[in-house]
């Protein structure tokens, strides 16, 4: 059949719409960062891209940027497309330097994989008999430095794999096979949690992460057992409140409320106690810590930054009736099964220097006593939402058991 030359020149046309179209729509999934403001995910996306193969998971304006080479880890996320805030705290000068430091490669992240305990006498952070110092400790390789293959992937979900041997403190062989599972969460799953209204801005996710021991040999209390250990690392604000509910009772019962000497005593400006739920700074300028045991900790903790309007809830798997988590304390412990089930951290200088500004939000499951073959899985969901302070408020009574204004005016 001829084509006329009308024909050609509307099928011309539009050939050079579709390229046109092509050409805007691969601008979008590979940005360049001159495109877009710092602080942006269309930003953060161009410069990990540019270091990393970055992987992007998409649901409908949510975004997820992950990194396999970082473990299969969420680097950062957004509610708006590419041009929404970039929620995820990212080390630019590390990952630009392509150097790897002794002792842990901080290049940031909102959703890392981790394994604990840190310190002690099962710790998988220390060689043995060496002294619990800074200069001894050693993050293990496969957690951070080494990368988690992708073996499967959709638009909306992916999943890591990996296989292991790490050595703890007690000269104790420890055979892994890791599962990292990434992927958004329904909005029907979201709303049995938190109330939601079409105005809001979300992205909500979840890792899934099993642990199996493909070894010979079980874990157990005389030998070590290890833990699943999720971190988050998040933009600091002078305007940002960590909040964390805990569970109200005697303290002979359900023990201390808090834990805060893992860098000495947080001051009292910087963490109030108060009626089930505590508040503790996000500023990222003083280099502070606390813990919360298995019988103190619920199953959420949160942030709020005043400055941009963003509540940040995390919600993790807590088994009731579970009390054995591992202790992370830097010392031989006399107890090294009565660790904290939830964590938070705020970034701040040691001598003088400072590892990002950032703040951490932590959860843990409990101590994986397997035998071989067998596996524990744990799960965090982490959920960013930008709304009017009235719709924010809602969620965060609901939650947290408190009220925006109450965090807004604690510090």
């Amino acid at each position: 059949m001829r084509l006329s030359s009308k024909q050609f020149k509307v099928l011309g046309f539009e050939l050079l719409i579709l390229i046109i179209f092509l050409l805007c729509q691969s601008c979008i999934d590979n940005p360049s960062a001159d495109q877009f403001e710092k602080g942006s995910f269309g930003y953060d996306l161009a410069f990990l891209s540019k270091h990393q193969e970055t992987i992007i998971l998409k649901n409908g304006n949510a975004r997820l940027a992950i990194c396999p080479a970082y473990q299969g880890r969420v680097m950062t996320s957004s509610s708006d497309g590419s041009v929404g805030m970039s929620y995820g705290w990212i080390n630019y000068n590390l990952i630009q330097s392509g150097e790897i430091p002794k002792h842990i490669l901080p290049v940031g992240g909102e959703d890392r994989f981790w394994l604990g305990p840190e310190g002690g006498q099962f710790s998988l952070y220390f060689k043995p008999d060496k002294d619990f110092t800074f200069e001894n400790w050693q993050t293990p390789a496969p957690i951070d430095s080494e990368p988690f293959p992708l073996v499967y992937k959709t638009e909306q979900s992916a999943r890591f794999e990996n296989e292991f041997v790490l050595e703890n403190y007690n000269g104790n062989s420890l055979n892994f096979h890791v599962r990292r599972e990434i992927s958004f969460i329904d909005k029907s799953e979201l709303e049995k949690l938190i109330p939601l209204s079409e105005s809001m801005n979300y992205v909500a996710y979840q890792t899934k992460n099993t642990i199996t021991n493909s070894g010979e040999n079980p874990w157990t209390k005389s030998d070590g057992a290890p833990s699943i250990w999720i971190l988050g690392m998040f933009n600091p604000s002078n305007k940002t409140t960590i909040v964390v509910p805990y569970r109200k009772g005697d303290e002979a019962e359900l023990g201390p409320i808090v834990n805060d000497a893992y860098f000495g005593k947080v001051p009292e400006e910087r963490l109030v106690i108060g009626d089930g739920v505590m508040y503790f700074s996000g500023d990222g300028k003083y280099r502070s810590k606390i813990g919360l045991n298995p019988r103190r900790a619920l199953p959420f903790l949160g942030s709020y930054d005043g400055e941009n309007d963003v509540l940040t809830i995390v919600h993790f798997t807590k088994p009731d009736s579970v009390e054995d988590y591992v202790n992370s304390m830097w010392e031989l412990q006399q107890h090294p099964f009565a660790g904290d089930a939830a964590n938070a951290y705020n970034d701040g200088p040691v001598d003088g220097k400072a590892m990002g500004p950032f703040y951490e939000l932590e959860s843990s499951s409990p101590a994986a006593f397997l035998a071989p073959g067998q596996s524990m899985t744990h799960v965090q969901m982490t959920i960013h939402i930008q709304g009017s302070e009235k719709e924010l408020d809602e969620i965060v009574q609901k939650i947290f058991n408190t009220t925006i204004e109450q965090i807004k005016t604690i510090f």
